[in-house]
């Protein structure tokens, strides 16, 4: 069997607004965010869903409550699919941390962790959503670091090619986990 699996970004923040690199910080979503995040909800309807799945971050946890909040819809928070910890550089300029982003794929921040350490913790989570979800169609939402994650593992694009490249942003992204 396999399983169906949707990934959203969190919605919009007022760091992102910001143009703030939030890491492990918590973050709050922004007003078009909260809005933005409810329209999540009608746009992946919770009864095509057999759970959906949220990193442990605010952000992450807020655009979970927004979008499937009551829905009846289990809601469930794992801290594997927080968002790279920036160490030292967690809440600098996003341009402070593009300029060192590729160096940190393998390298851990001062403080913090590297890419490859987010691609480890998304795949033991992609494990459990395997063994604990065959047959369905599970949504996470979680950060860019992730979906980098996941391009790699479950596409093959090499980790260094997006991490490298700029966060192309869009309505989802689905894969089938065998």
């Amino acid at each position: 069997m396999t399983v169906e699996l949707v990934y959203e970004t969190h919605s919009i923040t007022e760091d992102n607004e910001a143009g703030i690199a939030t890491g492990w910080l918590p973050g709050r979503l922004s007003e078009e965010g909260r809005r933005l995040a409810v329209e999540l909800g009608r746009r992946r309807p919770a009864e095509q869903l057999a759970a959906v799945y949220s990193s442990d971050l605010a952000r992450a946890v807020e655009t979970a409550d927004l979008a499937y909040g009551g829905s009846g819809v289990p809601l469930r928070v794992d801290s594997r699919l927080r968002e790279c910890d920036y160490g030292e550089l967690n809440g600098c300029p996003v341009a402070d941390l593009d300029r060192v982003r590729t160096d940190h794929i393998d390298v851990r921040f001062p403080g913090g962790q590297s890419y490859r350490d987010v691609v480890d913790a998304t795949a033991a989570c992609l494990c459990d959503l395997r063994r604990d979800h065959s047959g369905e169609r599970v949504l996470v939402i979680a950060h860019s670091a992730n979906r980098w994650a996941l391009q790699h593992l479950l596409d093959g694009t090499p980790l260094e090619q997006v991490v490298g490249a700029p966060f192309g942003w869009q309505p989802g992204w689905e894969w089938t986990l065998a």
